[in-house]
């Protein structure tokens, strides 16, 4: 069995309260979402790979990167 991501538990969660024609208008939305996911996911992997191989940055710079910027935080 395999787990789910964030995206297909959010979907599953939503699908509850959806019409099905609600369904059919965020489909394409939920599958945008998957796709970038699984880049985000690669990212931080081949960011760990490059920190295994050279010891550089760290979790939080990966991230922060990633999610904070041009955020007003």
């Amino acid at each position: 069995m395999s787990k789910q991501t964030a995206v297909e538990w959010l979907k599953e969660c939503l699908s509850i309260h959806l019409t099905d024609e609600q369904k059919m208008q965020f489909e394409g939305l939920f599958h945008q979402s998957l796709a970038m996911e699984k880049e985000q996911k690669k990212f931080m992997f081949d960011c760990g790979r490059q920190y295994q191989l050279t010891g550089e940055g760290t979790f939080t710079q990966v991230y922060n990167e990633l999610y904070k910027s041009g955020s007003n935080e």
